[in-house]
């Protein structure tokens, strides 16, 4: 049986599409059928480029982190003033979660059925943000008496969580207060420009 070569330009459409749907169903409510039909193939041309569901998601959060965990390793390895990293570092994260809003759930699921593999896959294939210069900047800054006293642990918590909640949050957000796609969109791209602001000017002295 001859084997026909995977198209580049067939997998880019089939991840667009995977995109799409993710974004508005997430990876437990999307299926492969509609991620077919939405590409413009059969589903059997679809498992050929990717076995399953799992796969292809792990593809395109691949294709996120790899994007974005370059950016974070460079503001924390900039020489940057601490405020500054902190605006670039929360917009960073929330461009490529607006893109990707359906990434903290997969990345949240997998730390929890298998914490070590997913640990050594981020580490590994992805070149996982090291914050240790940043961490050791807070830690400057608060001697200096710069920022309030504050654990740099902390801080980097607070800035990670106030970035990815929203995202874990959006189906009970969007039911209670009532907001469609564009309207939660249109916060999240709000929020970006504010949340940094509220951060510093929690930590200024």
């Amino acid at each position: 049986m001859v084997k026909v070569a995977k198209d580049n330009s067939t997998e880019e459409k089939i991840l667009e599409a995977a995109r799409k749907i993710f974004v508005h169903k997430g990876m437990t409510g999307a299926r492969m059928q509609e991620i077919a039909d939405a590409a413009g193939i059969n589903k059997a041309m679809l498992h050929y480029y990717f076995r399953n569901k799992e796969m292809l998601f792990e593809t395109i959060f691949s294709q996120a982190a790899q994007k974005l965990f370059p950016q974070l390793n460079i503001i924390f390895e900039s020489d940057l003033p601490l405020f500054e990293k902190i605006e670039n570092f929360v917009q960073a994260y929330m461009d490529v979660m607006i893109e990707n809003p359906y990434l903290p759930m997969f990345v949240l699921t997998e730390m929890h059925q298998n914490p070590e593999r997913f640990y050594k896959k981020m580490k590994g294939e992805m070149n996982f943000p090291k914050p240790d210069k940043f961490l050791a900047q807070i830690e400057k800054e608060v001697k200096r008496g710069t920022i309030k006293r504050i654990s740099p642990l902390q801080l980097l918590m607070n800035i990670i969580s106030g970035t990815i909640f929203p995202f874990i949050a959006k189906p009970m957000f969007q039911m209670h207060i009532g907001l469609d796609e564009l309207q939660f969109r249109q916060f999240i791209t709000q929020r970006k420009k504010e949340y940094a602001g509220f951060v510093i000017d929690a930590i200024r002295k």
